[in-house]
């Protein structure tokens, strides 16, 4: 049986930093909470996900599908019907993602206050 490699994300060369920049990402992090309950189509998502362009919201998508956090299913419909749900993998992600917007809510008055001490002293 082979060894998997250490995987360090504070190692430059370590391929498991572009998997954190992915999931670092705000859209990301948006669009896998928005997918929590269930499949949604694309116009469900984009206005579920305020502010995210179609565009930003297509290669999010895209970019979640080719990690294997996203599953896309097209139905040969009139007219065409696309839904989008969070793969196995894709729900271990909202957990973690979901205590960081829970944090971000709690927190954003303290930051916000902080923001404003920090621009006074400037």
């Amino acid at each position: 049986m082979s060894q998997l490699p250490d995987f360090n994300v504070l190692t430059a060369t370590c391929p498991s930093r572009t998997s954190l920049a992915r999931i670092a990402n705000k859209w990301t992090a948006m669009v896998v909470i928005a997918l929590a309950n269930g499949r949604m189509r694309f116009g469900d998502l984009r206005t579920t996900v305020d502010g995210i362009s179609g565009k930003v919201l297509t290669d999010t998508l895209r970019d979640l599908e080719r990690d294997g956090l996203v599953a896309r299913h097209a139905y040969a419909e009139m007219p065409p019907r696309v839904e989008y749900e969070l793969t196995e993998l894709g729900r271990t992600l909202h957990e973690p993602l979901q205590a960081l917007g829970r944090w971000a809510e709690k927190h954003i008055a303290e930051v916000l206050a902080a923001r404003d001490a920090y621009d006074a002293r400037r």
